[in-house]
This record gives structure tokens, sequence and C-alpha cells, in this order.
């Protein structure tokens, strides 16, 4: 049986595994053992390393205890050598004192006479080496000449080598230059002679003839110059391809042949890097058989054939994206897909051809030596065995295909960041990119469905709503595709500029336009039971109209809830990657993607404060949910605001339809001749004037027909929120309903009988935009916050629009506006509304000229109401 090889005697681990498996792969009898018993060998051979391992450590750790124990003394030690050092440099100098003065004086002569002649016989060596080097310079010309005559272009590459190493004889002496100049003219003869049979052997992938020109253009110095005709060999077909391309989406260099068509950018693309892609192929077996450094080789054919691209890569981008506008966008995130799988694809060869480059033996080409002119074996066998381990541990730790001592390598070229350099000036436009894409998407939709009629438009609402936020879905695919989660600041402004521009469109076109009712609609039974109300058919059909846009506009919020929760997701899952990539040495993990393109993008603006602030944010509100600590702040703040704002304008404009009635009984109310009427209604004296006249008081009046009227629409509007209470849309976002605060809501929720079964309804109710959880509000009480709000609203109307306009009012007048006044003071208090103007306006025209005259003069600067009573009595009149 074969003795096993020690560990110690291997030359890798590798092998040592490989020979050790080999030798327990057969038995004594020379059969072969079964592969469950090489695997119980194996179990075994790691159990004995590990315990080796074991070994080690513990032995490693009483040395570092030795040494810990031993470093105290390291101070005395030194300082002890240090005395020992200077005592024997005195005694050493004493020494050579004695020697001198007990050498003879004939004796020094002759050691200081043998020492000049050994210099002279230096210095005459040095000369004769200097004289054959000129003389071999002498016949250099002519010798490099017979040779390219004679075609031995290896003999005549050898000879220049030598005579350039010469040439530090010749430094900072005349003759350097023209020795220099006679170099270049030599080499450039056998670069020229060379050249055609270059091309050719290039061309004609002859890989062993282009070896043996490569070993001829190092030794002349010209290894760059050999490079330079071979890439441009193998980028040409590529280069003329890219040049003649005729595309219809961007500026290109060529023109249309007879029945070809022109092709987009992005399916041209396409094309030309699955020809790269073919080409790279090639490469990967022909460039490892030719040059010393395949890895670098490969990397500058990418990056020189990118660079002579006309015109250039990023000035296409440019005319696409000018050509195109806005939907360039897309475009460009499909030219980047495309990039990125021909950068994952060229990434897996030059994997392929590093893997080759050490796993090969060393080429055995002339003259081949490492740094400093040493033979490269020792180093490659190295290397070797180091890329070995490397190759093994990775792929037994990570399962990944890539060793991380390739990937060192690996990083050290740039050729995936030259190719992606021309998307990084629009990846840091991104968000204005997306806003723009985004606007003329929300035109289109806006252009659709025209021919529904006004009717409609709730559905309508509910409809494109659905096209707004499916767009605002593919925005998230956009940033994460285009800018891994980099974009997401300008994604979030983008998306909420988008929909707060979609909300903003529809509150302009309720606040600027009054739905025309259809001449066709039948007649409902709500309309049916509340006949006898002053509505019209058109009011009728307002209020349903303003009702259904109200529950469009719930339904908008519900969808940008569960938007704002997929945004919320994507963006945590995306400050998950970066907070796991900021304690990883490699940096942030792109699928699919290579290490250069992410470098770009962290290096990019795209990566900044507002970004980490963002990021921070959204990943505190997600572990804030998980824990039911707080609740979330909202992302998409204008697209909730702008919600709120239309809300506002439905209910504004529902009761304007509503009060539309209360306020044409109004309109007359300040032209009434009543209130110019003459005499005092307080008392009225019966007889001739005498002093036995009888004064015979007047309690009270009556109100005034209008006022009647107004009061007896306030007393109808509990008998139409009886009908339309039920529906859901008069409790959605009620703290944006006039003379309505966050308090008063509050009040009502905690009085509110019906608020235990109301929040868990299906149909909860909604108090506000900004609070997720449902409102507790039963039926009854958003009734009555809706009365309390219309009412507010009449009153203010009155006391600002309707009380201003009366131009004068006498005794008689003042006291029937009190009474007028005070019934409705009553009226609205079965309401439930408090309105502070009303009463002062009533108390004001309650006054007697005296009072009235005395309060002026008490008056507080800035009581309009008071100013305005007083010049309708004329009490400020002097």
């Amino acid at each position: 049986m074969p003795s096993i090889i020690q560990l110690d005697d291997a030359p890798d681990v590798l092998s040592w595994l490989n020979d050790t498996l080999a030798v327990h792969a057969v038995g004594d009898n020379g059969e072969e053992y079964s592969l469950a018993k090489l695997e119980t060998q194996l179990a075994d051979l790691i159990t004995a390393v590990d315990l080796s391992a074991q070994d080690t450590s513990a032995e490693l750790e009483r040395i570092i205890d030795d040494v810990a124990r031993s470093a105290p003394r390291l101070t005395y030690d030194l300082h002890f050598m240090r005395d020992g050092a200077l005592s024997l440099q005195a005694d050493l100098a004493k020494v050579q004192a004695k020697s001198k003065n007990s050498i003879p004086e004939e004796t020094s002569r002759a050691l200081d006479r043998l020492q000049f002649l050994d210099t002279v016989k230096g210095r005459m060596e040095a000369a004769r080496d200097v004289l054959r080097e000129a003389e071999s310079w002498s016949s250099l010309e002519s010798e490099v000449t017979s040779l390219l005559a004679e075609r031995s272009y290896e003999k005549a590459a050898e000879r220049l080598n030598e005579a350039h190493k010469s040439m530090v004889v010749f430094q900072n002496t005349s003759e350097y230059e023209s020795r220099r100049t006679l170099m270049v003219s030599l080499q450039n003869q056998l670069e020229a002679s060379l050249s055609s049979a270059l091309v050719a052997a290039i061309n004609s992938q002859d890989v062993a003839v282009c070896r043996n020109f490569f070993s001829i253009f190092s030794n002349i110095q010209r290894e760059s110059e050999f490079r330079n005709y071979y890439n441009g060999s193998r980028r040409a077909p590529l280069v003329t391809l890219w040049q003649n391309a005729v595309l219809s989406d961007c500026e290109s260099n060529g023109s249309p042949s007879p029945g070809v068509a022109p092709q987009t950018l992005s399916a041209f693309w396409t094309v030309f890097c699955a020809n790269f892609l073919s080409v790279l192929n090639t490469e990967r077996t022909s460039i490892p058989s030719i040059f010393p450094d395949p890895p670098n080789t490969l990397s500058t054919l990418i990056t020189s054939t990118l660079s002579s691209l006309q015109p250039t890569f990023p000035q296409r981008l440019a005319s696409l994206c000018n050509n195109l506008g806005s939907p360039s966008l897309k475009e460009m995130i499909t030219l980047y897909k495309v990039t990125e799988d021909f950068a994952a694809s060229a990434a897996r060869i030059m994997e392929k051809i590093q893997f080759s480059e050490v796993l090969q033996s060393p080429m055995p080409t002339e003259g081949s030596t490492a740094e400093g002119g040493q033979p490269s074996k020792l180093h490659s066998r190295r290397r070797s065995m180091r890329m070995s381990m490397s190759w093994r541990s990775n792929s037994v730790t990570s399962g990944s295909s890539v060793p991380r001592a390739q990937s060192h390598l690996a990083d050290a070229l740039d050729w995936d960041q030259i190719l992606f350099q021309p998307f990084l000036d629009f990846q840091v436009d991104y968000g204005s990119l997306e806003r723009r894409l985004l606007d003329d998407e929300l035109v289109q939709i806006a252009s659709s469905d025209t021919s529904m009629t006004e009717a409609d438009r709730a559905r309508l609402l509910r409809e494109r709503a659905v096209d707004v936020f499916s767009a605002a879905e593919e925005s998230l695919l956009r940033c994460m595709a285009f800018t891994y989660g980099y974009g997401s600041v300008g994604l979030v402004q983008a998306l909420d500029h988008f929909l707060q521009t979609f909300v903003d469109n529809w509150t302009s076109s309720v606040m600027t336009s009054r739905v025309n009712p259809s001449s066709s609609a039948a007649t409902s039974e709500s309309e049916e039971e509340l006949s006898d109300l002053d509505y019209s058919a058109e009011d009728w059909s307002d209020m349903q109209l303003s009702l259904h846009l109200l529950t469009s506009a719930r339904a908008v919020l519900d969808r940008l809830a569960v938007f704002e929760t997929k945004l919320r997701s994507t963006l945590v899952q995306v400050a998950t990657a970066f907070r796991l990539a900021q304690n990883d040495d490699t940096g942030l993990y792109m699928p699919g993607t290579t290490k250069g393109e992410g470098l770009l993008l962290a290096q990019s603006a795209l990566n900044s404060a507002e970004l980490q602030e963002l990021l921070k944010a959204v990943e505190a509100g997600g572990q804030a949910r998980s824990t039911q600590s707080s609740t979330l702040v909202p992302l998409l703040t204008g697209a909730r605001s702008s919600i709120a704002a239309f809300a506002k304008a439905c209910q504004s404009s529902l009761q304007e339809t509503i009060l539309c009635p209360l306020r044409k009984h109004l309109a007359v109310y300040a032209s009434l001749p009543l209130w110019t009427s003459p005499g005092d209604p307080k008392s009225m004296r019966v007889g001739t004037g005498g002093i036995n006249d009888l004064q015979v008081p007047v309690f009270s009046l009556s109100p005034s027909e209008v006022v009647q009227r107004v009061a007896e629409g306030l007393l109808n509007l509990p008998r139409l929120f009886e009908v339309y209470a039920v529906d859901d849309a008069l409790s959605f976002s009620l703290s944006t309903l006039p003379y309505i605060d966050a308090e008063f809501l509050r009040a009502l929720a905690d009085q509110s009988p019906g608020a235990t079964e109301g929040a868990s309804q299906s149909h909860a109710r909604r108090g506000s935009l900004s609070s997720p959880k449902p409102s507790p509000l039963s039926p009854e009480a958003v009734a009555s916050v809706w009365l309390s709000s219309l009412g507010h609203s009449i009153l203010s109307h009155l006391t600002t629009n309707v009380l201003t306009k009366i131009r004068s009012l006498s005794v008689a007048g003042a006291a029937q506006l009190a009474s007028d006044l005070g019934y409705l003071s009553n009226i609205v208090r079965a309401l439930n509304v408090e309105y502070e103007d009303l009463e002062r306006w009533k108390d004001y025209a309650n006054m007697t000229d005296d009072e009235g005259k005395q309060a002026v003069a008490d008056k507080l600067p800035g009581d309009q109401i008071l100013s305005q009573v007083a010049k309708m009595r004329g009490w400020n009149v002097s």
C-alpha cells in the first residue's frame, strides 16, 4: 500500500488532500473503495484536521502566553545589550589603535600599494567593458540590418535587447542621444518589417505566430504597440458595426440602405453586445496563449473598444434623451438592463480567463522573467498554489463561483466602470426624469375616456385613479432597475408630485365648474321623500355628484394608503440592504451586476445625506410599526394634502347646494323696506298727545318672512341627513369641513354611543386623512357634525355678506333685526350651533341710541360689527 504523504511535504493543502484520498481509494486486494467508504475516509480526515487545528491553536496560545510573560523583560534586555555594545565599541577602538601601532611602516606602505593596484585593476576592467560595448555598438546597425535581411527577427530582437541593456553605460554622456536615436531607428525598422506579417497573423488568429511576435516586440520594448495592433484588429468589426448603424431614435452616422429599416438604439445595442460577447468568448482561449496577463489584456480590449466608438455611447444616449423626451427613461432602462446582462456575461468570461491563467502551467517563452529580471517559475508556482487554495476555500464556505483572491484582481480592473459611466449622469438626474415621465403619463391618462358625461365624473375619477396608481407602481420598478434604490429620494418626490397633480386637477374642476344635471336622470326615492324642500332637480343632481365624488375621494385615499405601504416596503428593503452593506467590505450587493457598477452608484451624488435620512426614517418606522408603538409618518404628504383639499372642495360644493335655497331667501334680506320704517316699536302712545296719553307696551315682534323661511330650511336639514347620513361619503374627511376642529370631533367620538360598534364595522368612517385608524363616529354623530358646519356656514354668510349690506336702520328696523337674529339664534342652538358674531349683531341691534353711542365711545379698536351697526344707526355721526 502506498505511503501517506505528510501535509508539510505537500506543495499545498489541495494536492495533499487529493493524494491522500487517492492512497486510500484502493484497498489491500487492489479493489477500489465505494463512494461511501471514500466519504467515511474523508470524514475521518476532516476530524483529524480539526484535531490538528485544535492542537495548533492550543500551542499558539501557549506561545502567546510565553511572549506576554517575557515582554516586560524586553526593555531591560535591550538596555543591557546597548551597554554591552557601547563597551564593545570602545574595546574595538582600542584594539584597532593597538593593531595600527603594531604594524611596521614598510608593511603599511605595501598594503596601501596593493589597495591602489586593486583599484586600478577594477577601473581597467570597467574600461574594457565599456570599450567592448562601444565596439558592439559600432557593429550594431550592420548586424541588425543583416539579420532583418535574413528575416531572423528573433535574433535581431535579442541583439537590440542586449544593446538596450547597455544604454545605461552611456547615461549622462554626449553619446547617449545618438545611440538612443540609433536604437529607436533600428526598433522602427524591425517593427516595420514585422507589421504586415503581424497584421496577417492577428487577422488569421494564428496564436503561435502571435505569441512569437509578442516575444519579439517585448524584447524591443514595443509591447504596447503590439497590444495596439492586436486590440485594433479585434475591435475593428465592432467599430464598423457601430459606425454603420442606422438608428431611428438618436443620431447616427450610417445612412439607410435600400430595404433596410432603421432600428432603435436599444435593439441595436442588444445586437452590438451579442457580437461583443462573441468576440470576448473567442479571445478567452486566444489571449492566455499570447499575453502573460490575460485579465488585464481582456479588460484593455473592452475599454479600448468602448473608447473607439464614434459617436460615443454617451453622445448617443444624450441624443436619445433629446429626441424622445420624457419616454426616454424607459428606453434608458432597457439599455441599462442590456448593459448589465453584457457586463455579467463579460464578468463570467473574465473569471474563466483568470482560472485558466492560474490552473495552466506557466507559458514557456524565451526571456520571460518576473519583476527585476528574475525567473518567474517559482513565483508562478506559488501564485498558482495560492489561487488553488482560494478557489477551494471559497467554494466550500460561500458557494460562490468567484474566489476571493480572484475577486481582488477583478476589482482592480475598471472595464465595468467605463461600461456604466455613460449612464451615471442620467441616474443622478433620475428624480427629474421620473417626474417628467409621470407628468407625461398623467396627460395621457387625463386625455382618455373624454366621451364620458359630467354625471359619470365620480366613476371616471376611480377609473383614472386605477391607471394613476398603476403608473406609480411601475415607477417603483424603474427606480430599483435603474438606481437600485439610490434614487429613492427623487422617486418619493416625483411620486408625491405626480399624485398631488392628479388630485389637484380634479379639485380645480370641482371649484371652477358646476355640474349640469342630466335631463334623463330619474328621480330617486330620497328626492320624492323630500320633495317639499326647496331643491330643484339640478340641486339634487349636484348633491348626488358631490357625494359620489367624496366616495371616490375615499377610494383614492385607500389606494394611496395601499400604494404607500408598497413604497415603504420597497424603501425598507433598500434600507436593509444598505445597512448590511456597511458591514461588508464588498459593498452593496446587487444581484446580476458587477462591483464597478455598484461602486459608481455608491460614489455618486445619489448617495446623499438626504437619502440616508429617508432610509433611516422608513426603517425606524417599520420597527415602530412591528412593535405597535407609534403611527407611521406618511411619505406622500403632498398627495394626502391634495386629497384633503379635494374632499374640502367637494364638501364645500355639497354645502353650497344644500344651503342654496337659504341663500336665495337671504339675497333680498338686506334690501327689505322694514329696516327704514319709522316709529318706536317698543312703545305706542294712545291719545292726543297730552299728559294723560296712554302708553301701550309691545313685548315682542314676530320674525320677518325671510327669516322664517330660513329657519324652516334649517329645521328641515335634519330630515335631509336622516336619508343621507348613512352614506359613508359624509363621514369621510370630517376634519376638512368648515368650522370643524379636531377637539369637536374627539368630543363627539367620546359621546357617541356606537363608538365601539362603529370601530369594528367594515365600512368604518374616517375622521382625518392623516389617521390610519377608523373614526368611531356613529351616523347620528356624523349628521351632527355636518349640521354644525352648515349652521356656521349659513350664519357666516348672513353676518359677513348679508347684514353688512343694510344701509341704515331705524329704531323699528333695528328692533326687527334684533328679533330676527334672536329667532335665528334659538333655531341654530337646536342644531348645536353657537355663533358669537350673530349674538353680537343681535346685542348691538337691540341697543337704544344712548346705549349705542356710549358703546361707540367706549368701543375697543377693531370691533367691526359695532362700527357697522353704528353706521347704520347713525351713532357715530357728530
